[in-house]
């Protein structure tokens, strides 16, 4: 298991602003949770290098880029044996369709998010780079009309509570 990062009020009100805005200056962070700019630059990198913070994303559109329809592909390894993962994950992650690689307990090992132009696209890649696959047993297709994002992953509170 992971081991957690000692985090006090200052380093949680830092990052619930940074991950609500992440181009905040410091000069503003500071301001926002009572700090001087030199000390929440220094709370920052430190969050950084213990790995709290792992960095910075910039989320595109895949519609306005060609990639209209989306999909969730359940796949499930015929042996699901460690030799066949790391080659199966590096040429899904490889894969410009490809959003996000899930390696799942169940009845399937993976769930991938990928985004292609359309429908033709979906089966070339389906037919192509997975059940083409030997170790591919079975791909299970899902397709997305609308998602939402869930909001930042906030620390929990001290005494438990859900509360900022």
């Amino acid at each position: 298991m992971p081991e957690t990062v000692a985090l006090d009020p200052v380093d949680l009100r830092i990052l619930r602003l940074l991950q609500n805005d992440a181009r905040t200056t410091y000069r503003d962070l500071a301001a926002q949770v009572g700090v001087a700019p030199s000390t929440c630059l220094d709370r920052v990198a430190r969050l950084r290098r213990s790995g709290v913070i792992l960095g910075h994303e910039l989320r595109l559109d895949p519609t306005k880029l060609g990639r209209g329809l989306e999909a969730l592909l359940s796949v499930q390894l015929r042996p699901h044996r460690r030799e066949l993962v790391g080659p199966f994950v590096e040429r899904i992650r490889a894969l410009p369709e490809s959003r996000a690689l899930f390696h799942l307990a169940g009845p399937d090992d993976y769930l991938v998010h990928v985004a292609v132009a359309g429908t033709a696209d979906l089966q070339r890649l389906v037919l192509d780079e997975f059940t083409s696959r030997r170790e591919v047993a079975r791909v299970e297709t899902r397709l997305i009309f609308q998602q939402w994002s869930c909001g930042p992953l906030l620390p929990p509170a001290r005494d438990g509570s859900a509360a900022p």
